[in-house]
């Protein structure tokens, strides 16, 4: 009996140990399928395909410049990047003819645009002022006076300090983000007098350039070297920190548009603009701010609060 005890002991011993075994080969195979699995879980999807991009010319250089990067990482993959104007882009993703439209100003602000269909991605933050022709010589601006100067109310340079010289009027078009936000925020809504009109930021630099006496503005990304004066206004400067800080009153969000949820490659390349990569170097060589460094914010209608 006491065999017979020992016998079945030994038996159920044995099988116990099989079943274990085959356990931990099970768990073993089941790791071997996972780690084989994980190549292909880590494998990036080949992007191919074409991407029209338009809208703010003030958004121009730094998505461009993304855009290259992108189709360098992704040789089968085409981006378009147009200017126009805000309203341009607004307009073309509303009807479809683009798949990411830029702006300067949120598309609440655009008259005949279906905000309710569009959908916001802040991409960055653009620091805008004033720009004179270097011989000038006025390196800052009261508000008050740069409201006057827009307005046709000051016409010679003479009349602030600076040179005997005719003020010539640089503009955008209706269209442009751009105007939008400078007379928003730089001119307090007034209407600025006629002048030479273009709806190129770079044209609008040459202009400037290349006029005595004009004045137009631009985004901080087009101050990359000594052919124009940018102007302090009322005494503040324009400087990336003083446009974080809120100090500095002409500023913007800049606005990737897409019709309804971004999908496919407009979805690949816009978390492209957002990561580290684009958001804490190119964005900042470009000119332009990362918007989680803002200690202000603002909605559509141009309230400013601390974050």
């Amino acid at each position: 009996m006491k065999s017979l005890k020992k016998f079945s002991l030994l038996t159920v011993l044995a099988a116990l140990m099989v079943f274990m075994a085959a356990c931990g080969g099970g768990a073993t195979n089941g790791t071997d399928k996972k780690d084989n699995a994980a190549p292909k879980t880590e494998d990036k999807q080949e992007l191919s395909g074409s991407l029209v991009v338009s809208g703010s010319s003030a958004m121009q250089p730094l998505v461009a410049a993304a855009a290259e990067e992108f189709m360098a990482e992704n040789p089968k993959v085409d981006i378009q990047v147009n200017a126009g104007g805000s309203g341009t882009g607004l307009s073309q993703v509303a009807e479809g003819s683009v798949q990411i439209g830029n702006s300067d100003v949120f598309a609440e602000e655009k008259e005949g645009i279906p905000a309710d269909k569009l959908v916001d991605h802040k991409v960055a933050v653009v620091g805008m002022t004033a720009a004179v022709n270097p011989k000038v010589g006025v390196k800052d601006i009261k508000k008050e006076d740069l409201i006057k100067v827009f307005t046709g109310k000051i016409t010679n340079w003479k009349e602030l300090g600076g040179a005997d010289q005719k003020i010539v009027l640089v503009n955008r078009p209706d269209s442009s983000g751009t105007r939008a936000v400078f007379n928003k925020f730089a001119l307090d809504g007034a209407t600025p007098a006629e002048g030479i009109t273009e709806d190129s930021s770079n044209t609008v630099k040459k202009i400037i350039n290349e006029t005595e006496g004009a004045i137009g503005y631009l985004a901080f990304s087009y101050f990359t070297d000594d052919s124009v004066t940018p102007l302090a206004i009322d005494g503040v400067e324009p400087t990336e920190e003083n446009v974080q800080s809120g100090k500095f009153p002409v500023w913007a969000y800049q606005h990737s548009y897409t019709k309804g949820e971004a999908e496919g490659l407009a979805k690949a390349f816009l978390d492209y603009l957002m990561s580290d990569d684009i958001q804490n170097t190119l964005l900042k060589d470009q000119g332009y701010l990362p918007v989680t460094k803002m200690k202000v914010e603002r909605d559509a209608k141009g309230n400013q609060k601390d974050i």
